[in-house]
């Protein structure tokens, strides 16, 4: 390709002015001082394909072609295979922080993907003591997206595409944090992870969301635990099983398990004699009762929970139904994630041993530093020798299943 050709594409995408302006003050060349950092950037494009952008194959090879007019003394290709270089990176980066369509809910919106400006991606390179490794870490973002991302290249290389459940969980993993500290829920292996410095620091069991009342993809910051939580009955519930037995056991049966009926739902309600309650009319849908249980060792939210600002009313929380931890399938919740031991969460959170210092309800103690919590769902992982895992779509959220499946380990 003559570089008249090459100048007149580079200088039509899209970040084309950030770049000019940042070639404009700068003396060096950011790339070809590195050949390293230039084939890091071409396998980085030539692998872009599977993080989503398709057209990194045909960019590299018009570098390709701008390089070899450099070599032969072409005049001003060195400058602009700069500026393809630079283009493409930025093109690069801004698709791998591109959130797509994953489904996830940002109640915490800090937490949301921010996709870098050109000034920034170009700004990151320049300060890079290594520019090669900058390249290969941005083309990582994170872990887990790097392990299953080696795993979908070989089945580029093999198969001609990843398989739905990987693209799927690719697309996922994406949005996951790349350092710091944070709770990972895998609602597809049904396991939480705590996280810290890109390392799986601890793990542990958990029940997540029955098929028919789904545990939804969300990402917010725990800021508190409360201990000896109430657990407010959700109100299909108190319809269904509480309002059946008052009308077949009598209101003793109510207060035998330590429930409680309250005034409404704003936050002064009473709690109210539940012989004043229609149960009938409450197991009839015609009315609806709010009941909660009080703080025991039968309260359906243990010891303690871990909650997050969120419209849904979803949170992590202890259990006294530990029956569910032994199965290889746990999703048996009404959405809320039901922890295998939410004291050892309880420890990693605070950074001491999760005691109250008061046994009245609803105690709450406010962690030393908010912490993200993710609840994401990986049908597929990566383990540590290459080899891939894969628990079943159990919502149908991959689009179809595949037909070999390996279960993850529980």
């Amino acid at each position: 390709m003559p570089a008249t050709a090459a100048v007149s594409a580079a200088d039509q995408m899209a970040p084309a002015s950030a770049v000019a302006r940042f070639y404009e003050g700068r003396a060096q060349p950011l790339w070809l001082r590195s050949p390293e950092a230039v084939r890091a950037l071409l396998d980085s494009l030539r692998q872009a394909p599977v993080d989503g952008y398709s057209d990194g194959p045909e960019l590299a090879g018009r570098i390709e072609r701008v390089l070899a007019d450099a070599e032969r003394g072409v005049p001003g290709a060195e400058r602009e295979a700069e500026k393809l270089m630079s283009n493409g990176f930025v093109l690069y980066a801004q698709a791998l922080r591109w959130p797509g369509r994953n489904g996830m809910i940002y109640a915490d919106p800090a937490l949301s993907p921010k996709v870098p400006t050109p000034a920034q991606v170009l700004e990151a390179a320049a300060a890079a003591p290594d520019l090669a490794a900058h390249v290969r870490t941005t083309a990582a973002i994170n872990p887990f997206y790097a392990a299953l991302k080696t795993a979908a290249e070989g089945d580029m290389r093999f198969l001609g595409q990843p398989s739905q459940a990987l693209r799927s969980s690719l697309d996922r993993a994406k949005v996951l944090p790349a350092s710091g500290r944070f709770v990972l829920v895998d609602i597809a292996s049904q396991q939480l992870m705590m996280m810290d410095g890109g390392r799986v620091v601890d793990q542990m069991k958990v029940v997540v969301g029955k098929p028919t009342m789904k545990t939804p993809l969300m990402a917010g910051t725990l800021r508190q635990v409360t201990f000896n939580p109430y657990w407010n009955v959700p109100v299909d519930l108190a319809a269904k099983n509480i309002a059946p037995n008052v009308v077949r056991n009598g209101v003793s049966w109510f207060k035998s398990r330590g429930y409680e009926a309250l005034s409404g739902w704003d936050a002064g309600a009473q709690v109210v004699d539940p012989a004043t309650i229609d149960w009938k009319a409450v197991a009839a849908g015609t009315v609806e009762a709010r009941v909660r249980q009080k703080p025991g060792s039968g309260n359906m939210m243990g010891a303690m929970k871990f909650e997050f600002p969120n419209d849904m009313g979803i949170y992590l929380h202890d259990t006294p139904q530990r029956e569910y931890f032994a199965e290889a399938e746990r999703a048996y919740s009404s959405g809320c994630v039901r922890l295998e031991d939410a004291a050892r969460l309880g420890q990693w959170l605070l950074g001491r041993e999760p005691k109250p210092s008061s046994d009245r309800p609803e105690y709450q103690v406010a962690l030393p530093q908010g912490v993200p919590v993710y609840l994401t769902y990986l049908t597929v992982r990566a383990g540590s020798d290459g080899s891939l895992a894969y628990a079943p779509d159990i919502y149908g959220l991959d689009g179809g299943r595949d037909e070999t499946k390996v279960a993850l380990a529980n």
